[in-house]
Formats: structure tokens, C-alpha cells, sequence
């Protein structure tokens, strides 16, 4: 059994933790990317991905014909959206972990050996760790509640909000006020409604059923971050309470628009229509910046999680601890693993063969050897 060493060797020996020794040659490091390199590329991908978007909301909306002037604030914060998800998402692309991260998901996701044998694996990956986040339940089932709620209601919020900020979805009526209206789709009739009946109500309400399920797991996590020890040492304002604020204004403005128009004749609903634009655009803008940006780092995880289930699947036997010889992970995975180890010049990627408990206890020895020589 070998050990890792308790002092840093420059070069450790064959057979020691920091020697390769998977019997294959370490694959050649890419040179480091300057941040400037990075941000250059970063910018184009922006702005290559805003063009894209402005030049399918024109043509989505038949050359804006379909596109509603009143909406123009929300279009732009989306190609707003666009610029940065795409300049934050290239700069994480570019780090190593992430890189190599992104590499092996699409490159498990097109496997057509993959399909083969597993080809029910990717809709199942998608609905556990895209759809239904069971990760989050492990941890609580009431956050893991809240969560669902905010993930659809934000989902139903953005199916419905973009396509008509874009121009893309139409309701029309031929008489001009109803009941009977007419959902289209880049000028195609989809379906005809009555706007009376439930599936009217539901047309019209979508966002408001939206709102209400946002509401209701915002503040499960509001209170959690008032009350909870934990959540209120590490919590930081502008990254986890700043979220939590716009959603439940976005939420709380848009049931107001509607009780507004419902119940006070339209009292009132200019400044609050004004009030919701604010927030929607604000938070828009944010999302690539903050801790929204989960969501687009999300899919990626999808990738990785297929990449370990279809190495188990080839690798029955998994590759266990060099210390207590209890199963890690797949060879491949834990290879995975030390390759961006080396990849960011660590210099301890053996320890990846080594389970959590065992680098725990080999870490608290190695400080009684080293750091508190004698100590018990």
C-alpha cells in the first residue's frame, strides 16, 4: 500500500502519489489562456449569440410586424441576456476543470455506443438532475419543494414571457374583443380558444399561476435565510437575497397588474406595469452575473452524470480507496478527475485514489507529524 508522502517532492518518485501511474502517458497540457485571450473570445461569442437573437426576433415576428413596440424594453434586456450568458459561459468554459468538464459531457451525450447500450440513460439524467433535481432532496425535502416551485414557475414564467416579448406568439380575435381568440406561432394558427371557457382562463392567467409558485418558494427561502444559523453566517446580500427580492417583486408587480385590471378598472397599472418592467429587466441583466447563473451551468452536470452511469455500466468493478480498499468511483471517472488535477498543476492527483475519510485522516496525520510534532 503506498502512502502519500507528508512533505512536497518537486518530483515523487514511481509509485507515489504525484507519479503517474496508470501506465499511459499524461496527456499534454494546453498552454494557459491569457485572460485577455479569454475575454476576446468571450466577447465575440456575445456578440455573436445577440446577432442571432435579434435577427430571429425579426424574423420570427415576420419582420416585426408581429413584434409590440410596448414590449421593446423587455427585448432588449433579453439580448442583453444573451450577450452575457454567453460571455460568462465562454470565460467558464475556458478554465480547465470546466473545460474538461464540458469535453466529456458532449462527448457522452453524441456517444453512439453510449445510445446503445443505455438508451433510456439521458431522458432519465435529464428528468433527475434538469427536471425534478432529486440532488435536492437528499439534503431537505422541504428545500427541495421550494426549489420545484421556483424551477417551474420561472420555466412556465420564461415559455410564456419570451415568445411574446419576441414577437413570436400572437393572440389575435377576429371581432376585436373577443371571446374567440386565435394563438399563433410565427404567423400559424395553433389553436382557437374561447376566452371564457378554462383553457382561456389559462392562456390569460399562465403567468399568474407562474407567480404564485414562484411566491410560495421564494418565501420558504426568505424565511430560511432569516432563520436558519447556517444560511444566515454565509449568506451574502447582493448573491443570495438580491435573487430571492426580484423574483418575489416580479411576482408580486404581475399579480398586482392583474388585480389592477380585474378588480380597480386599470388603477394604478401604469406605474405598476412600469414597476414590473424595472424589475424584469433588472433581473434579466443579472441573471448571467450572479447566482442565476446555475441554471445555464446546470445542463453541463447533465453530461458528467451520464459520463460516470455508462462507465459503471462498462466498469462493474470500481476503482477503490488505496488506503481502506472501500469502492471510490469508475476508473474512468476517477482518471477524469486527476487528468484536471494536472490540467491545473495541483501536483497531488494521486490523491484522487483516495477516498474522502482516508484524505481526511492522512490530512490530520500528516499534521501531527508535521505541525504539532508530539501533540496527542
Amino acid at each position: 500500500m503506498t502512502e502519500p508522502p507528508q512533505t512536497v517532492e518537486a518530483t515523487p518518485p514511481p509509485g507515489e502519489p504525484g507519479a503517474h501511474t496508470t501506465g499511459a502517458p499524461a496527456a499534454a497540457v494546453p498552454p494557459p489562456q491569457t485572460p485577455a485571450a479569454v475575454r476576446r473570445r468571450a466577447s465575440l461569442a456575445g456578440a455573436v449569440v445577440s446577432v442571432l437573437l435579434i435577427l430571429a426576433i425579426v424574423f420570427g415576428s415576420r419582420l416585426l410586424r408581429d413584434f409590440d413596440s410596448a414590449l421593446l424594453p423587455y427585448a432588449v434586456a433579453t439580448v442583453f441576456l444573451a450577450f452575457g450568458v454567453a460571455y460568462r459561459y465562454t470565460v467558464w468554459v475556458s478554465a480547465p476543470g470546466a473545460r474538461r468538464l464540458f469535453k466529456q459531457g458532449w462527448r457522452s451525450f453524441f456517444s453512439v455506443a453510449n445510445f446503445r447500450t443505455a438508451p433510456t440513460a439521458l431522458p432519465r439524467m435529464i428528468a433527475t438532475y434538469l427536471g425534478f433535481q432529486k440532488f435536492l432532496g437528499a439534503r431537505s425535502h422541504a428545500r427541495w419543494a421550494a426549489h420545484q416551485l421556483i424551477f417551474w414557475g420561472c420555466l412556465l414564467a420564461a415559455a410564456i414571457t419570451f415568445p411574446l416579448t419576441w414577437g413570436w406568439f400572437t393572440f389575435t380575435s377576429a371581432t376585436g374583443s373577443g371571446p374567440g381568440y386565435e394563438m399563433r406561432i410565427w404567423g400559424f394558427r395553433i389553436i382557437g380558444f374561447d376566452a371564457l371557457s378554462i383553457v382561456g382562463w389559462l392562456m390569460f392567467h399562465g403567468l399568474d399561476i407562474a407567480a404564485v409558485l414562484v411566491i410560495a418558494g421564494a418565501a420558504y427561502f426568505l424565511r430560511r435565510r432569516m432563520k436558519d444559523r447556517g444560511a444566515v453566517t454565509g449568506q451574502r446580500f447582493a448573491y443570495d437575497l438580491v435573487p430571492l427580492i426580484a423574483l418575489v417583486v416580479i411576482s408580486v408587480t404581475g399579480l398586482l397588474l392583474t388585480f389592477s385590471s380585474i378588480f380597480l378598472h386599470g388603477g394604478g397599472y401604469e406605474f405598476l406595469a412600469i414597476l414590473h418592467m424595472v424589475a424584469v429587466v433588472f433581473t434579466l441583466i443579472y441573471i448571467p452575473f450572479g447566482k442565476f447563473f446555475h441554471i445555464v451551468q446546470r445542463p453541463a452536470a447533465v453530461g458528467m452524470q451520464l459520463f460516470k452511469y455508462t462507465s459503471r455500466r462498462k466498469d462493474e468493478q470500481a476503482l477503490t480507496c488505496r488506503r481502506c480498499h472501500e469502492p471510490i468511483d469508475t476508473a474512468p471517472y476517477v482518471e477524469n478527475l486527476r487528468g484536471t488535477m494536472r490540467d491545473l498543476d495541483l501536483g497531488f492527483d494521486a490523491w484522487a485514489e483516495y477516498c474522502p475519510r482516508c484524505k481526511r485522516v492522512l490530512r490530520g496525520n500528516a499534521y501531527l507529524d508535521h505541525v504539532k510534532k508530539g501533540f496527542k
